[in-house]
């Protein structure tokens, strides 16, 4: 009995390291064949495997030192090889951190600043979808886009939402499951659905927010 668990155990420790192995294999860096795609891929910025579903990718800038966790879609435009409007359409900044399972969908303008952090299965797009008619189905209709930004220094937490038109200042919290639907003054801490800051620092101290108010430029 006690050489069968030995078995096991050497058998369970191969198969960990072996997966551990073709995983580190599997990172995109700017040197492999799928980093070489994008539009810019910084020095020792990496996208972990396996990736989410992507396309575009000459449309997408990675800053420096920045790691994308796997399971995360980067995509521009609506499909593979549609020319686009604007370069780049999503653009990380250096030392960011995109955490697993999140999605960044752009098609006109998505602007992440330096050492911005996120938690998993965070959703951030600068396109809706249109509803001006009402018999035609809500799908095929002319979506509207309008760029998204996020400050440098900012964290956002897992499972929120940053719809089109969305200004976000620089260090900001945005809360777990927010869903941000207008712009974010610097230095400010925004929760809810929709979002709404509860606590903006003002250079003295933190002062308690009972109404969004933003003072973006």
């Amino acid at each position: 009995m006690g050489i069968k668990i030995k078995i096991q155990t050497f058998i369970a420790s191969l198969f960990r390291r072996l997966s551990t192995a073709l995983t580190r294999m599997s990172i995109i860096g700017p040197e492999s064949r799928e980093g070489r795609r994008f539009g810019r891929f910084g020095e020792g910025s990496a996208i972990g495997w396996p990736t989410g579903a992507g396309f575009g990718e000459e449309w997408i800038w990675i800053g420096e030192n920045t790691m994308i966790s796997s399971y995360v879609t980067l995509s521009a435009g609506m499909g593979p090889n549609q020319e686009m409007l604007t370069n780049p359409v999503v653009k990380i900044g250096n030392r960011c951190l995109i955490g697993r399972g999140s999605s960044i969908i752009g098609h006109w303008s998505i602007e992440i600043g330096d050492d911005v952090f996120t938690g998993m299965n965070v959703y951030i797009t600068d396109q809706n979808h249109g509803y001006e008619n009402l018999e035609e189905p809500i799908g095929t209709q002319t979506p509207n886009e309008e760029a998204v930004s996020i400050g440098e220094g900012s964290w956002i937490g897992s499972g929120a939402v940053i719809l089109p038109g969305v200004k976000i200042g620089k260090h900001v919290v945005v809360g777990a499951n927010s869903v941000v639907t207008s712009d974010v003054p610097d230095y400010s801490v925004v929760v809810g659905a929709p979002g709404r800051v509860i606590r903006q620092h003002d250079g003295n101290g933190w002062q308690r927010k009972h109404h969004f108010t933003s003072n973006i430029e």
